[in-house]
C-alpha cells in the first residue's frame, strides 16, 4: 500500500514516514498543500494522510480539489483542531476519517488500515464527469434527461477514461486492461469502440468528448 503524507511540521513528518516504513507501507512525504495536491492528483496513492493547517493550501482545500477532479483516494485528516465544526467541514470535503493531535501510533495505524479496507470494499455505482454519468449497474450513460446503453467493451473503455479523466490512456493500456496482456486483438479494435462511444455520447448531447492525441492515446475532456 502506498500512502501520501502531507504535514508541515518537519519533525512530525519525518516520524510519520518512519512509522509507516516500519509497518511495511510505502510512503511519500510533502510539507505544503500545493505539493500535496500535485502528488495526489497523480492517482498513484492508496490513501492520504493530510494535515489541515499547511502553507500554500490547507488540507480541506486540497481534498475539495481532489474530489472535484474525481480523485476518490481515501483521506484521513490529522489536525490539532478539535472543534466539532472543523470535523464536520473536513468530512463534508470528502474525508474518510479525522484524528486529532496528539495521537498514538497504534490508533493512527488502526485508522489507516480501516480506511484502506473501506477503499477495497467500495466501488461507486455512478461515475460522473462534466455532466456525463456512467451507471456501473446498468451500463448506461446519461446527460441531463437523455440516456444511452453501452456494450460491454464500450462501457469498459469509458470507465477507464472516466477514472483517469484529464489523463491520456494509451491504446495498449486499453488492450491490456480489457482484452488481456496476451491478446491478439490489435489497436484498431480500440478505435472502433471509441468511435461507437463518440456517436452514443453525441446522441445524448454529452458536454464531454474523447479526444485522440496523436502518438499518445485518448483523453476524456469537457467540451470548451
Amino acid at each position: 500500500m502506498k500512502i501520501l503524507i502531507a504535514e508541515d511540521d518537519t519533525r512530525l513528518l519525518k516520524s510519520l514516514l518512519h512509522i509507516f516504513a516500519l509497518n511495511k507501507f510505502s510512503a511519500d512525504g510533502v510539507s505544503d498543500g500545493k505539493e500535496a495536491l500535485e502528488y495526489a492528483l497523480t492517482g498513484e496513492y492508496d490513501g492520504l494522510v493530510l494535515d489541515i493547517m499547511m502553507p500554500g493550501m490547507d488540507g480541506i482545500e486540497v481534498l475539495k480539489v481532489l474530489r472535484k477532479e474525481n480523485i476518490t483516494t481515501p483521506a484521513l485528516f490529522l489536525t490539532a483542531r478539535t472543534e466539532v465544526s472543523q470535523r464536520v467541514e473536513g468530512l463534508d470535503a470528502g474525508a474518510d476519517d479525522y484524528l486529532p493531535k496528539p495521537f498514538s501510533t497504534a490508533e493512527l495505524l488502526a485508522r489507516v488500515r480501516a480506511m484502506l479496507r473501506r477503499k477495497e470494499n467500495y466501488t461507486p455505482k455512478l461515475l460522473t464527469f462534466g455532466g456525463l454519468t456512467l451507471n456501473r449497474s446498468t451500463y448506461e450513460i446519461s446527460s441531463q434527461t437523455n440516456r444511452q446503453a453501452l456494450s460491454g467493451k464500450e462501457y469498459q473503455i469509458l470507465e477507464m477514461l472516466m477514472e483517469k479523466s484529464g489523463m491520456i490512456v494509451t491504446a495498449e493500456q486499453f488492450l491490456t486492461h480489457i482484452w488481456g496482456w496476451n491478446t491478439e486483438i490489435d489497436t484498431s479494435s480500440v478505435w472502433v469502440h471509441v468511435s461507437n462511444l463518440r456517436k452514443k455520447m453525441d446522441k445524448i448531447e454529452a458536454l464531454v468528448r474523447i479526444r485522440f492525441v496523436r502518438g499518445a492515446g485518448y483523453i476524456l475532456e469537457e467540451v470548451p
